[in-house]
């Protein structure tokens, strides 16, 4: 029988960062994601013997503080999103059902720390942060269309995010508000949101099939060619944001 072979420090700042996220989100709803939060936390971690040890694994963990706590937070609701989209059976869906289920599920598993969402939109709202709460809000979106296996290229890959990105945030900012039974007001909210994204998206099919939607998206996607970095396989990035992969 071998033995295990010991983490790496990836790994081991990785184990330290879920269970300094966990002991924070106890604090974040009263003190934000903040030093204090952060603070109250490690002492938390040290008092059932759970301390990081090495002081320098904290700045590891979050180089940046409570925003980079915040991040991970994000982060990792996209990553449960994810696995809770794999293991339904989404197959006879239509592309609408499959992002609502995704908008809704990402909604559910942040249900139980819905004052530490708050504290994050709160805190990304910052100008400071703004760019660092786009970059996560336009992660999800990416996350959604990836599992859905979305293909396009181009423009196409940036529009979908884009607007994707306006009604997930728009959904987050609706359900933080929204004190009816079983959020139900929240669900219809977004149910009227992708209806109207897919009238958009209905309207730009038509326009693309035009005689001048044809001129124009043969010019748009010389555009977009001409912008890529040459010989490789992946657009310039925009704002922040990955460029398409190709």
């Amino acid at each position: 029988m071998t033995n295990a072979l010991p983490p790496t420090e990836e790994e081991r700042i990785a184990e330290f960062r879920d269970r300094l996220l966990d002991a924070m989100l106890v604090h974040v709803p009263f003190d934000g994601w903040s030093k204090a939060a952060m603070d109250m936390a490690l002492s938390d971690l040290a008092a059932r013997g759970e301390g990081p040890g090495d002081p320098g694994l904290t700045r590891m963990a979050f180089p940046r503080g409570g925003v980079d706590a915040a991040l991970a937070f994000h982060r990792r609701g996209d990553a449960q999103m994810l696995d809770r989209f794999a293991a339904a059976d989404t197959a006879p869906m239509k592309i609408r059902e499959k992002v609502t289920f995704a908008i809704r599920a990402r909604l559910e598993i942040a249900e139980p720390h819905r004052e530490a969402v708050r504290r994050g939109v709160t805190l990304m709202a910052l100008p400071i942060h703004a760019a660092d709460g786009a970059k996560a809000i336009w992660g999800t979106a990416d996350a959604i269309w990836n599992a859905l296996g979305d293909s396009s290229k181009d423009l196409n890959w940036y529009s979908k995010r884009a607007t994707l990105s306006g009604v997930y945030s728009s959904a987050v900012l609706y359900w933080l508000q929204d004190e009816s039974e079983g959020r139900a007001e929240t669900w219809a909210f977004l149910d009227r949101r992708i209806a109207d994204v897919m009238r958009i998206e209905k309207t730009k099919a038509q326009l693309r099939a035009s005689p001048f939607g044809k001129v124009f998206g043969g010019a748009a996607e010389r555009m977009s060619a001409a912008i890529r970095a040459p010989g490789e396989g992946r657009a310039p990035r925009r704002f922040g944001f990955p460029g398409p992969k190709v």
